[in-house]
């Protein structure tokens, strides 16, 4: 005789693999806090050990990426010319979208290239691509630090502003958690989006302004600079140039900046991890 199974749940049984009621789902997720930031740390590890400089390369690959922009961008397409402290204008740029872009293309593998391990163990998958976001913040955070003793050292003083730094983090770390976790369920049922992340990323590069100035390069055309300051990563760019970079009035705060970029870091949050848990049951039967 069958037994039914809401009768078990009832009893507080629950079956393998099934998925709970949201908040308990993200109390789960909350307790795995320590798993999470240990697979985070042993990423880091493990993508640097047979490299000869180690974790170094996490501070020299922004690096070389800013030196090859600001040779094509500001040289040879002379970017530069029109845009005060440009290099700083290129670092501050290039070693934040970095952590967008490798949260994004990381981020959209983190269940299929776990295979076995969503299959063999029962945990919350959604510890998953935090762990992911969480290792690209972990290698952020050095780079921030190098950036700052850089500015330092090109002669612009350290100012009680430049703490803001800190909740823009924040907001950005939540951004990129909350567009993970969709990009994530998405390359689960459409394993070709893991393909075409790289050039949403490269797009996205291209129109937020990394080696030149909208506010310069389209100051003819208002209604466009309107248009672009919705843009999220283009908000969280403005911020973070606008805290270290104040001493210009090109660079001048824009408050709006801020409830852009908290309403896109929150309102993506909430929608991708309720998007993420409402198909819990079904990530261990897909490949």
């Amino acid at each position: 005789m069958p037994v039914d199974a809401s009768r078990l749940e009832a009893q507080g049984l629950s079956r393998v693999g099934g998925r709970p009621p949201y908040f308990s789902y993200m109390r789960e997720v909350f307790q795995r806090r320590d798993f999470i930031v240990s697979l985070a740390r042993y990423r880091i590890e493990a993508e640097n050990q047979r490299n000869r400089l180690g974790v170094g390369w996490v501070l020299l690959k922004p690096i070389l990426n800013a030196l090859v922009f600001g040779l094509v961008f500001g040289i040879l397409m002379k970017s530069h010319a029109d845009t005060p402290f440009f290099i700083e204008f290129l670092l501050i740029g290039v070693f934040l979208f970095e952590f967008f872009s490798g949260s994004l293309g990381a981020g959209s593998k983190s269940i299929t290239s776990n295979s076995a391990l969503v299959q063999s163990l029962s945990f919350p998958r959604m510890s998953l691509p935090i762990s992911v976001v969480t290792q690209k913040f972990f290698q952020l955070v050095p780079t921030m630090a190098l950036l700052i003793i850089a500015l330092v050292v090109m002669g612009h003083r350290p100012q009680l502003e430049w703490l803001l730094l800190i909740p823009l983090l924040a907001l950005f770390y939540v951004f990129c958690l909350g567009m993970v976790l969709i990009v994530a369920r998405l390359t689960v049922h459409v394993r070709d989006l893991a393909n075409l992340i790289p050039f949403l990323t490269r797009f996205v590069f291209y129109t937020t302004g990394i080696f030149f100035s909208f506010d310069v390069r389209f100051a003819d055309h208002p209604e466009l600079l309107e248009i672009v300051q919705y843009q999220p990563v283009y908000a969280i760019l403005s911020l973070g140039r606008s805290i270290l970079l104040n001493s210009d009035p090109l660079y001048t705060m824009d408050p709006t900046l801020w409830w852009i970029t908290g309403a896109w870091s929150i309102g993506l949050l909430v929608i991708g991890s309720v998007f993420f848990w409402r198909a819990e049951e079904r990530y261990g039967r897909v490949f």
